[in-house]
């Protein structure tokens, strides 16, 4: 007995000291959590806009499920593709994906894609707070349907260089009534026949077409019914003298966008994922990748609700604006505001979008500084083409095409016949060429050669818009860069000079994003840092415009990317190896 004591009051003392240790020892408050998510798939029948079509849902729902995480949380995905009749491949739009380039979700880049019947595992870290996206990254799929928002918050304890009570976020995309595959079959047919302009603009994965309006009516009352719950305009509830952060964010896939709400201004705070300089806007220009923050003040008549609409811009579009209600508690969410919608900004004033680009700067206290200079510039030239009888977009006269084996695989495992190992241009003919005329440009190719960049070393981008093949066009151009956030240093119109621009440069305070426009007849200016090791897809995130070869990738560091899994190969010449 007095032994069982004498061992009991030694556990009791190793426990008493355990605990005084544990107590004098910082133990982190928060840590970072797994945060697991099961998708699937599949097609379904939606009337998102009132007209009746097969979408691309994920668990049922277009937009698929917000993926809400805290910075450090890891992210799981088993995405299981129930399509049956094509594969699939999902991108995370602005997660650099750092250590992970496998989980990119790029088809042709990163990995190959997710055959019908398989589920595929994407894991990853979201290094950084933020507004960020995810979306199909399979031929056309992200405009049938297939895309969602990310928001990573600060860790508990962390404050942002705003405040504000609520926070939302809201998708804005354009809605065609074709399938991809028709647009897909227009595009790449000698008879060329162009997507044309979307029939409704989406809110929030709704929007209302006018069925009266269809040239062949159905003799199904289905197909297109305005009473239609399920199209309904979205309506984001506010509660009076409240502020809210409204993630506003764009995957359309062609429109260049504006969005206002009803007698409200917006302070524009957060541009892909990075802090602004607050400044404040009636109407917010939108390309497509872009995520903005703003901050509203529901400070407005309680007694009514108001409208928030989305129009197009940069393009003379048939397309009518998107309309949503700013729903003012506790009025019914499905009142309709009293006054007309807000018309938007003329489609054709560049200057005011150029304005708003130029008046994005990074917040003070929050500034990355940019190297003072760079090591390698690239300008790359934006081309519309005639290849063969094919019409192309090109950069630097080479329209680029994916090869069957993807660049990851290909350059790990050094399979250098698995693409073109010729490197495209870093230029054009500055002197002679003339951005303003349609071009010649008969000696335009298809590659799909890539940039090898030499690792940890800082390259400038110059974005060089010019005329398409049609006289007095020049089209916006969103350019949307994987695996790396860069400086925006600055914007122009006409041609880049490239003895001149550069003195003109931000490298004070310019803001940091992943997605950037190139104005009609205009330059942009980007620098980052190649230091994130593998291989990454740059290209206008215009869906038909990818499609049509305007795209190009750099590869950086591959000797420094771990051992690839074996679940994103199974295709090209890495056909036949195992798929988990």
């Amino acid at each position: 007995m007095v032994e069982l004591l004498q061992r009991n009051g030694c556990i009791l003392k190793l426990f008493l000291a355990l605990f005084l240790f544990l107590s004098l020892v910082e133990v982190p408050a928060v840590e970072a959590r797994i945060r697991h998510y099961k998708w699937e798939v599949k097609y379904e029948y939606k009337s998102l806009d009132c007209f009746k079509k097969l979408v691309i849902t994920i668990n049922g729902r277009s937009p698929g499920p917000t993926i809400l995480a805290q910075q450090g949380d890891t992210i799981i995905v088993e995405l299981t593709n129930s399509l049956w009749t094509e594969n699939v491949a999902i991108h995370w739009h602005g997660i650099r994906q750092i250590g992970t380039p496998w989980s990119d979700g790029t088809e042709g880049v990163t990995q190959c894609p997710i055959v019908p019947g398989d589920t595929f595992k994407y894991q990853f870290v979201v290094d950084r707070p933020g507004t960020y996206l995810y979306h199909a990254h399979y031929g056309m799929q992200r405009e049938a349907g297939l895309y969602g928002s990310i928001r990573v918050a600060l860790p508990d304890g962390e404050s942002e260089p705003f405040s504000y009570d609520y926070d939302r976020s809201i998708i804005l995309n354009d809605w065609y009534h074709k399938s991809t595959y028709e647009h897909a079959v227009g595009l790449s047919s000698l008879k060329f026949a162009w997507v044309g302009e979307p029939q409704s603009l989406l809110i929030q994965g709704k929007g209302r077409f006018d069925c009266s309006t269809l040239t062949t009516p159905s003799l199904d009352p289905d197909v297109c019914n305005a009473t239609n719950p399920e199209c309904s305009p979205y309506a984001m509830t506010v509660v009076p003298d409240k502020t809210y952060r409204l993630r506003v964010a764009s995957l359309t896939a062609l429109s260049a966008l504006s969005f206002q709400i009803e007698g409200h201004n917006m302070t524009v705070v957060e541009a892909d994922g990075h802090y602004v300089e607050p400044f404040v806007v009636k109407n917010l220009f939108l390309y497509s990748g872009e995520t903005y923050s703003v901050l509203i003040k529901a400070d407005q008549d309680p007694s009514r609700n108001y409208w928030m609409t989305t129009n197009v811009v940069s393009r003379n579009a048939t397309t009518p604006p998107g309309l949503a209600i700013l729903n003012y508690y506790p009025n019914h969410p499905r009142r309709s505001p009293p006054a007309v919608p807000p018309a938007g900004p003329a489609w054709d004033n560049v200057r005011a979008r150029l304005d708003q680009s130029l008046a994005i700067k990074a917040h003070q206290g929050f500034i990355h500084t940019p190297p003072p200079t760079s090591d390698r510039v690239i300008v790359l030239l934006n081309t519309q083409n005639t290849i063969n009888g094919y019409v192309r977009w090109s950069v630097n006269n080479v329209s680029f095409t994916h090869p069957h084996t993807p660049y990851l695989i290909a350059l790990k495992q050094n399979l250098t016949e698995a693409f073109d190992q010729t490197s495209p241009p870093d230029g054009y003919d500055f002197v002679n060429y003339d951005i303003y005329k349609t071009p010649n440009n008969t000696n335009a190719t298809v590659s799909n050669g890539i940039y090898r960049l030499q690792f940890n070393t800082t390259v400038d981008l110059i974005l060089q818009n010019a005329n398409t093949r049609s006289p007095n066009n020049s089209e916006t151009h969103p350019w949307h860069l994987h695996g790396h956030d860069f400086w925006v240093l600055g914007y122009g119109e006409g041609k880049f000079d490239m003895f001149n621009d550069p003195k003109k440069y931000n490298l004070v305070n310019p803001i940091m994003k992943n997605t950037v426009p190139v104005h009609r007849y205009g330059w942009t200016a980007l620098r980052f840092r190649a230091d994130n090791p593998g291989a990454w897809a740059f290209h206008c995130h215009i869906e038909s415009h990818f499609y049509m070869g305007m795209g190009v990738v750099f590869e950086s560091g591959i000797d420094k990317v771990g051992k690839l899994p074996s679940s994103i190969m199974g295709c090209g010449a890495t056909r036949g190896v195992h798929r988990p």
